[in-house]
């Protein structure tokens, strides 16, 4: 009796060490959606007269460090970056070791974003802040904003927001040399906030970034400014949002190189628009040469009739700025003729066929060339030619209706005497019940002319110039999304321009139409847009 009842003890008792040493939730329980909580840190949380080297940070639970580099944002900025561990394993605590002097009587605020979560179900410790001071005083002053793209109506995340302070150091060139007094961002949202503000005049920049290091790159980064002058103390302020934009790069010649044999691509960047090449050196009096700039490219296309040559010189001028080249001609091949068509298999009635080479053409011969439709017919056509290496055919477009093309060899020729093969292009064209329209009533309550886009997949489809309120009818319209948006023209030039820090010149202001609008074939759709 005795063994059965020593037995029945020793079971109960290994049962019950068995399941302590089971880890985990139970099953049917309830799922832990609760974040880690910070328990204690060591020097606290707030210390005022910081002076240490080390911060540990401790918590309730088992956490892990989520996208740290993403989500951390100190300020103000440092220096030389913290070491932050543990990351990759989990742990009850957050070490941060710092490496910098520290600006004296300044309030740095440790964000972590929502990097910090629990081990087990990743709940995440949302805005987790670690804040001390190394005055006397914990610096309590706010700003609020939100931040924009003025040529992307759908807000981007992860935007850095800067304060610079406006003291005897600072320049406008502070913008591109030196972080900034504090930095915040819009890591979830478009809003962002600055806390722990010291008095001061701040200037607020904002700017989409590569590199993360606060520092502006008019090459790379777009920005944005507030132009005026931020006075703290007062309440909280909330500002119009920052608008952040591309600007214009100067003008700088990179260099030419011969790229095949009788071409040579001139490389450069910023505004081209009175860029022009001039050969200085001697050619044969049958030289031919073309140029044409490569749309959204920094580049321009020289191409010429091959000499024997070593090389070839030239002045390259924008406006004021000249600069001498000389190009070394070293290649031996030819790009031999290529031709393409603008139209695959449908020919939307709006479009036009055009024939694109990759070479200059230099002669057409129209009795090379056949446009038939269906049955053979043939059809009335003019050629026209756009560029120096593109070709428009032109002729009246019949709905619902077969068409074919054919250039028979030595109808167009390049700058190289390089003559095409037969080419033939199959296209059709559908019927205008196909199509849709959009009906637009602008109501302009502004003096200022707008420019009135219509895009889809971010593309322009068609814009309008509008000095006063009007019915526009964009028609024969692809069954696709559409958005449209009002340039405001304060220049009169009928462009957008965008802006320059340096002029404090804000770009000129897009203002979206609030609807996307979903257009379906056999359809009319009436929208009424206010400008004000």
């Amino acid at each position: 009796m005795k063994f059965y009842y020593r037995f029945f003890i020793v079971t109960i008792f290994l049962s019950l060490i068995t399941s302590c040493a089971k880890k985990g939730r139970p099953e049917g329980g309830p799922k832990d959606e609760t974040a880690p909580l910070l328990v204690t840190a060591k020097p606290p949380y707030k210390t005022l007269n910081f002076k240490e080297d080390e911060i540990r940070i401790y918590f309730d639970e088992y956490i892990v460090l989520k996208d740290l580099s993403k989500q951390l944002v100190v300020s103000p900025p440092l220096k030389n970056p913290p070491l932050i561990s543990p990351q990759g394993t989990p742990s009850k605590y957050i070490t941060i070791q710092l490496f910098d002097t520290l600006k004296p009587n300044t309030t740095y605020t440790f964000n972590f974003g929502s990097a910090v979560q629990d081990n087990n179900e990743n709940n995440k410790l949302e805005n987790f802040k670690y804040i001390f001071s190394t005055g006397d005083y914990i610096d309590s002053l706010k700003i609020k904003g939100s931040v924009g793209n003025v040529l992307e109506p759908k807000p981007k995340k992860n935007i850095s927001v800067l304060l610079y302070e406006l003291d005897s150091t600072y320049t406008d060139s502070t913008f591109y040399k030196k972080k900034p007094n504090y930095v915040t961002n819009t890591i979830d949202s478009v809003n962002f906030q600055f806390e722990n503000l010291r008095k001061g005049k701040y200037l607020m920049m904002a700017i989409d970034e590569t590199s993360s290091d606060y520092i502006f790159n008019s090459k790379t980064d777009k920005l944005a400014f507030f132009k005026d002058t931020i006075s703290l103390p007062r309440d909280t302020i909330v500002l119009e949002p920052l608008i952040t934009f591309k600007e214009d790069q100067p003008y700088s010649f990179k260099r030419g190189r011969e790229i095949t044999k009788g071409k040579i691509l001139f490389g450069f960047e910023g505004e081209q628009e009175n860029m022009k090449v001039a050969l200085t050196s001697q050619v044969p009096v049958d030289f031919k040469a073309f140029s044409q700039f490569e749309k959204e490219k920094d580049t321009l296309n020289y191409w010429f009739t091959p000499i024997e040559a070593d090389s070839l010189n030239f002045i390259v001028t924008n406006s004021t700025v000249l600069d001498t080249v000389t190009v070394r001609l070293r290649k031996k091949q030819i790009d031999s003729l290529a031709i393409s068509s603008s139209v695959s298999s449908t020919l939307h009635l709006k479009d036009t066929v055009f024939l694109k080479t990759n070479n200059p053409i230099v002669n057409i011969d129209k009795t090379k060339f056949t446009l038939v439709s269906k049955d053979s017919i043939p059809v009335d056509y003019s050629l026209k030619q756009q560029e120096v290496n593109k070709l428009a055919v032109l002729f009246t477009k019949e709905q619902k209706t077969n068409y074919k093309l054919t250039v028979f060899p030595n109808g167009i020729l390049d700058v190289f005497e390089t003559p095409n093969d037969t080419l033939t292009y199959k296209f059709s064209t559908k019927g205008k019940e196909d199509y849709g329209s959009i009906v637009l009533k602008v109501q302009k309550e502004i003096k200022t002319p707008i420019i009135i886009e219509l895009l889809t997949d971010g593309n322009l489809v068609k814009q309008e110039y509008v000095k006063d309120s009007k019915e526009i009818l964009f028609d024969l319209l692809q069954p696709k999304e559409y958005s449209i948006r009002a340039i405001i023209d304060a220049n009169e030039n009928k462009v957008w321009d965008t802006g320059v820090f340096l002029k404090k010149q804000q770009p000129e202001k897009i203002i979206y139409f609030t609807k996307e609008l979903k257009l379906r074939a056999n359809w009319s759709i009436n929208e009424t847009f206010i400008v004000e």
